[in-house]
Order: structure tokens, then sequence, then C-alpha cells
């Protein structure tokens, strides 16, 4: 295990980002009264999950055991999300702090493509999955800007 153990620590790093996502998207199912917009966070949050789960398996075939938890970090910004959303109570603040959180989360991504002490085997995997959550943090953001717009065409006093 001793050779394996920075791709360990790098892909467990990735299992924590890809859970905290997944349970943001989740989450933002349970707060939206857009069916539609539940059914989109929902099928994310199955993305996530889905890719976290292919990197916990990694995790164990290179002899090491799986991050189960949410970062402290992802804990601490369900705080401020849990007070932002009760004071302010819009979806946009919901797509603000998910956009946050994939853009987070694609940075973490982003480092361990740059680490040259990864293994070809664990730096590919996490090529596949990056083009994933680029993809969702980019439908996020997209997602976001029409709401902006939409908002924006609704109220003449929108902040430009």
């Amino acid at each position: 295990m001793a050779g394996n153990s920075h791709d360990i620590k790098i892909l467990n790093g990735l299992v924590e980002g890809l859970v905290d996502s997944a349970d943001g998207y989740h989450q933002a199912a349970l707060e939206t009264a857009d069916d539609a917009y539940r059914t989109w966070f929902e099928a994310r949050a199955g993305e996530r999950r889905r890719l976290a789960e292919a990197f916990k398996a990694a995790v164990r075939e290179r002899g090491g055991s799986p991050e189960e938890d949410r970062s402290i970090l992802a804990k601490a910004q369900r705080a401020f999300r849990d007070v932002s959303h009760a004071l302010l109570r819009s979806e946009v603040s919901m797509i603000d702090t998910i956009e946050n959180g994939e853009e987070q989360l694609k940075a973490r991504f982003e480092r361990a493509l740059a680490d040259d002490a990864l293994s070809a085997t664990a730096k590919e995997s996490i090529r596949r999955a990056y083009g994933e959550v680029r993809a969702g943090r980019d439908q996020t953001s997209a997602l976001k800007r029409g709401l902006d717009a939409r908002r924006e065409a609704d109220d003449p006093l929108y902040p430009k």
C-alpha cells in the first residue's frame, strides 16, 4: 500500500468532494418547488454519487479505506446555505451555492490532474471523471445565468 498512498490520498480527497457535491444537489432537490429543477438536481446528485463510488472502488483496489464523511468545509457551507436560504428564499441563492461548490470541486480535480506524483492509472480515472464534473459545473452555471436573466426581465430594479 505504501506505493499507493499518494493515489489513495488524492482519490479520497476527490471522493470527499464528490460526496459533498451529491449532498448539495440532493438538498437543492429537496428545497426547490419546481419539479423540473428537482429532477435535474437529483440527476446531478446521482452522477456525483456514481463517480464517488467508482473512486471508492479505486481506493479499495489500492489497499486503502475510502472516505465516507462529508468534509468540514462542506458542513460549514451547508450551515451558511441554511441561514442564507432562510433569509433569501430564492432559487438564485440556492444555485449560487451549488455553483460555488461545483467550482471548488472542479478546481480539486484540476489540482489532481496537475499532480505529477499520481500514477498513470489514477490520473486516467480522474481525467475521465473530470469531464463529467466540468460538464455538470457548466450546466449549473448556465442554469444560474438563465435564472438571472429571467429575474432581470421580471424585475426592473434588479441590480445590474
